[in-house]
């Protein structure tokens, strides 16, 4: 099955979860930790009966993860034709597909499948960069995950209060650097900014990613969690962070 699911270029990579696996090219911009904490932020609040989005699923990680916690009904969005064929490919690898559908399309106008009004939560792991900041790469599929090339903050959060119902949530994981545009543009559309997490790669080190939950609807005030901290000094995960991976699968 699995030769069957593999183009040129691609791996199969065990994601040490109840035997998951996730199909990735070694040229493209693969997932990492910041997925894994969005997924178990989101998991958290969601429930099995929970309708999701995850907009820029890219090869699928949050929905196969969410799935894989319980969530039915995942649907995820991606532009890139290729890379949501791989995501389509990864999710029936792992057997997913009454739960996970993949969709592709824009942020910016998603297809009829994205109801507005009918989610229970919105995940969104965008790309970090302004068109302007920073090395752009050569590869577009990179470049594409990385620069806010094909969508903006602003799209990203204009849809997600388009889709989200009333006082449903909004869960993103973004750079630090970034917090003003972030804010800014979840509080132009509708959602307001209930919670940020802070995420050091090694104890005091600066934070290098910022988890952010938002209410659609919601009264102002927010509250900063308990930070986390990814890596021991001998370069093994801390034990907050093993504690997260157990809850995410």
């Amino acid at each position: 099955m699995e030769k069957y699911l593999i183009n040129a270029q691609e791996r199969v990579d065990n994601l040490h979860i109840e035997g998951l696996k996730i199909i990735q090219n070694e040229k493209f911009f693969r997932y990492g930790t910041d997925a894994v904490l969005l997924a178990w932020m989101a998991g958290e609040r969601a429930k099995p009966n929970f309708k999701i989005a995850d907009l820029g699923t890219g090869s699928g990680i949050i929905p196969i993860l969410l799935a894989n916690n319980g969530a039915k009904q995942i649907h995820g969005l991606e532009i890139q034709e290729y890379v949501a064929d791989m995501a389509k490919r990864s999710v029936a690898l792992n057997r997913l597909e009454d739960e996970v559908k993949i969709v592709v399309g824009d942020i910016k106008n998603p297809p009829e499948l994205f109801i507005p009004g009918s989610y229970d939560i919105v995940v969104s792991n965008p790309p970090y960069m302004n068109e302007s900041e920073g090395f752009k790469s050569p590869v577009r599929e990179v470049a594409i995950a990385r620069h806010e090339i094909l969508c903006s903050m602003g799209d990203v959060s204009k849809t997600a209060a388009r889709l989200l119902k009333d006082k449903s949530r909004f869960y993103l994981v973004h750079k630090p650097h970034r917090i003003v545009d972030i804010f800014c543009a979840m509080r132009e559309h509708g959602i307001e900014p209930k919670q940020m997490i802070k995420v050091r790669p090694h104890e005091g080190k600066e934070p290098n990613m910022i988890l952010i939950e938002g209410v659609k609807g919601g009264n102002p005030g927010i509250k900063l969690g308990e930070e986390i901290v990814v890596y021991n000094q001998d370069g093994t995960y801390t034990e907050e962070i093993l504690k997260i991976y157990k809850k995410v699968v």
